[in-house]
């Protein structure tokens, strides 16, 4: 079959879905509980910059030191800012010693990951998660980060913030970062996506989990993995060869993660490896897509988050109200009393991102 038949396959099997579900009623939107959401940051409150993963060196904490000094903040650095064990930014324990540290800090407000890379799940083990929920922080980070974002939810269900981290800030503040320093005070966004072929349209309000793909998949089978029942997946990835994302995509459509989720918002694949063997003549959208062809939950893509240049900062765990439409994707944080903030620029987000160094 050729790529031209099976994308026409592709949309028929979407659209006939479509159609034997829309004479049937809609079920009630959800009833959203209430959730500890921790304190959002105040003007003088401390930041913690930690490496759960790979190393950053410390000449690499000038921008992000500066920037969120200008925005009000003061910064603890931690013990592992500048260490170096094989790949990562010291030894597991070292890196988890660190981690708890600033998580039972009750001086320490925010935990800011200094990068992604690898590394987060080889230590979070060791670390004892339980003063979080005691004293809940915002944690913030995305990438290899997602493992961390994974078992806060799985095991705690406490919100936790999918955005840049201390090797993402520039010398000049742009929409990423600045996106970021409205969501740790309090602010909210609609965010939004552009049209594309394969969208589908729809609604729903629900909780919004997810990250990293690779990372998502990883914690399958272990006390970290996500319950995506009745949720609004995100994925991003980077990197990766088109047949590695088809296998963990097939992860998740055996597991069931995809058979039950109330929308799925695909942020940036970018880097995307070519096959050196036999080709894989579907596109990325494509090998996406036939994972849920059958279903009928609104679908976007290239929602502006992940390694890609408008990385926009969001909170994991919260419930937004997700509608796709011929236009593109939106997505809006529930709550009625949380400022909406305008985004600066708004058309610098419907343009193909630009791929991180």
């Amino acid at each position: 079959m050729n790529r031209k038949h099976f994308l026409k396959n592709l949309l028929g099997t979407a659209a006939a879905v479509t159609a034997g579900t829309s004479a049937m009623a809609m079920p009630d939107p959800p009833v959203v509980r209430s959730l500890v959401q921790p304190p959002f940051l105040q003007p003088g409150d401390i930041i913690g910059i930690t490496c759960p993963a790979s190393p950053l060196e410390m000449k690499e904490m000038l921008n992000c030191s500066n920037a969120l000094k200008t925005w009000g903040y003061e910064v603890c650095v931690g013990n592992t800012v500048g260490q170096v064990w094989e790949r990562f930014g010291g030894s597991d324990a070292e890196r988890a010693a660190d981690v708890q540290l600033m998580l039972d800090d009750p001086s320490i407000k925010a935990i800011l990951f200094a990068r992604g890379g690898y590394g987060a799940m080889r230590m979070m083990d060791r670390v004892d998660w339980t003063s979080l929920r005691k004293n809940p922080k915002w944690l913030v980070g995305y990438s290899d980060i997602t493992a961390i974002h994974c078992h806060v939810n799985a095991q705690f269900g406490l919100p936790t913030i999918h955005g840049d981290m201390v090797n993402g800030f520039k010398a000049i503040e742009d929409i990423s970062t600045f996106s970021l320093k409205q969501v740790i005070s309090g602010k909210r966004f609609e965010y939004r996506s552009p049209a594309f072929g394969l969208n589908r349209m729809g609604q729903a309000t629900a909780m919004l989990v997810g990250g990293n793909l690779s990372l998502v998949a990883a914690m399958l089978g272990s006390k970290s993995e996500l319950d995506t029942d009745g949720k609004i997946l995100f994925l991003e990835e980077v990197s990766e060869y088109k047949y590695t994302l088809d296998r963990m995509l097939m992860s998740l459509k055996r597991s069931g993660k995809l058979d039950k989720l109330a929308g799925l918002i695909m942020g940036g694949i970018t880097a995307t490896k070519a096959d050196a063997e036999t080709p894989f003549a579907m596109s990325v959208e494509e090998i996406i897509f036939e994972k849920v062809a059958d279903k009928n939950f609104p679908v976007c893509f290239n929602f502006p988050a992940g390694h890609i240049r408008n990385n926009m900062a969001l909170k994991l765990g919260i419930y937004y109200t997700f509608r796709v439409t011929e236009t593109g994707g939106s997505l809006t944080e529930m709550s009625t009393t949380l400022p909406l903030v305008p985004l600066p620029d708004i058309d610098s987000l419907l343009t193909p991102p630009e791929i991180l160094p």
